[in-house]
């Protein structure tokens, strides 16, 4: 019994989703760069900051747009699931430069603690108003989208609007009070953010790599109703892993404790392909195997 699920292929829902997001990150990568050089011009740290966090972003909407086209795609002899593994790939690689880009401004920002430095205060609060503008506008274009990609980047934009509006009450405090320390803890709270999301992004990614299963308790619930059939006397080599976080497989040897006729195994199978159908698995693998049988994977 081999099934597959194709419940969400809708062509104009993709098509509408990848120029949605191919355009927020144009958006955001050139702002990326703007920020990068305002960062530097205004010796700001939090911008600096902030500015990492945009390339993050930006790297995670880039990924997101590229494999929204990739996942188009007809699966290949070579990627016979497909292409939403890639999304994997896409969020390690994510992870990596958000991290070296965080240790880079903890380095340039604690030393500033004990000797802070006063940015230039104008520049911080144009800056600021900028991304407030231009993250928002990209949250709001992206809040149109039903895709979980698109509600995903749209957190992502989101918390890009708030990190400017610190940035924008911090400029404003520095221009009426000489208190340079804001900048380095703005962008010391910053960065300790962003590397809580991305250490625990990179735990949950790794484990699927490793093919850990996404959840035990769904292991448990198909097993327990797979083995209240009568028909069925044991459940083995049950196995459920994920391609991309939200696409997951099962595999499983199903024993059946009586002989039975072709048709009621077609009665049988028929009916498991309704119990599982609320699971939503991308891909399932049932092998049907009867007592006096002798599993072809019994060595493994």
């Amino acid at each position: 019994m081999h099934s597959h699920s194709h419940g969400h292929n809708h062509s104009h829902n993709d098509e509408g989703a990848s120029k949605r997001i191919g355009w927020a990150f144009f958006l955001n990568l050139t702002f990326t760069v703007v920020e990068f050089i305002g960062g530097w011009l205004t010796n700001s740290t939090a911008i600096m900051a902030d500015a990492i966090h945009d390339l993050g972003d930006s790297i995670s909407i880039g990924m997101s747009w590229v494999l929204n086209k990739l996942s188009n795609k007809p699966a290949s002899n070579r990627f016979s699931y497909g292409y939403k593994r890639f999304s994997l790939l896409g969020a390690l690689i994510n992870g990596l430069v958000l991290t070296v880009g965080s240790i880079f401004i903890l380095i340039e920002a604690i030393p500033r603690l004990a000797n802070p430095e006063m940015p230039q205060v104008e520049g911080m609060l144009l800056l600021a108003i900028f991304g407030m503008l231009v993250n928002g506008y990209a949250a709001y274009k992206l809040s149109h989208g039903k895709t979980l990609n698109e509600r995903v980047l749209n957190w992502h934009l989101l918390e890009d609007v708030l990190g400017w509006v610190a940035i924008f009450v911090v400029s404003i405090i520095l221009m009426f009070v000489d208190w340079p320390i804001l900048d380095p803890i703005l962008s010391i709270c910053f960065t300790l953010f962003i590397l809580f999301n991305v250490l625990r992004t990179l735990k949950s990614t790794l484990m699927l790599f490793l093919q850990a299963a996404p959840d035990i308790e769904l292991i448990e619930s198909i097993k327990s109703r797979v083995l209240s059939k009568s028909i069925v006397g044991e459940v083995h080599h049950l196995h459920i892993w994920s391609l991309d976080g939200e696409n997951n497989v099962l595999t499983a040897h199903i024993v059946l404790n009586t002989e039975i006729s072709n048709e009621e195994l077609k009665a049988y199978k028929l009916e498991l392909r309704h119990e599982l159908k609320e699971f939503d698995f991308a891909h399932t693998t049932i092998e049907i195997e009867f007592l006096d049988e002798q599993c072809r994977d019994a060595s493994h």
